[in-house]
């Protein structure tokens, strides 16, 4: 389906929601909300392959980032949307590397 451009704007807008400083904070509510844990070492990061596997497979609220949020900026359809989530995405890049930093006791 080709959207108008007001789709593509409204669309790009949702998901530029998803991401950046106010995504990390939705990320752990809702995962603490359905109960996931916040991360776990031992699992690490699974690549999902099906939609099945999305539904059923026991994943921590880190895995999120790599399973959708990290991957939002390569499919926004404006070049305003496509900056913020640049800039958006770097964030949480930046947080996921301080997280694993303070989590393995570097910082």
């Amino acid at each position: 389906m080709v959207l108008s451009k007001e789709g593509q704007i409204v669309q790009d807008s949702d998901r530029i929601d998803a991401i950046g400083a106010i995504g990390i904070a939705r990320t752990f509510a809702y995962s603490g909300k359905k109960g996931k844990i916040l991360y776990d070492p031992n699992v690490g990061i699974i690549e999902l392959k099906s939609e099945e596997e999305y539904k059923n497979l026991k994943r921590h609220a880190i895995n999120h980032f790599y399973e959708k949020l990290l991957k939002i900026k390569d499919g926004l359809n404006t070049n305003k949307a496509r900056k913020i989530a640049i800039q958006r995405t770097k964030f949480m890049e930046e947080f996921l590397e301080e997280f694993y930093a303070e989590w393995d006791g570097k910082k």
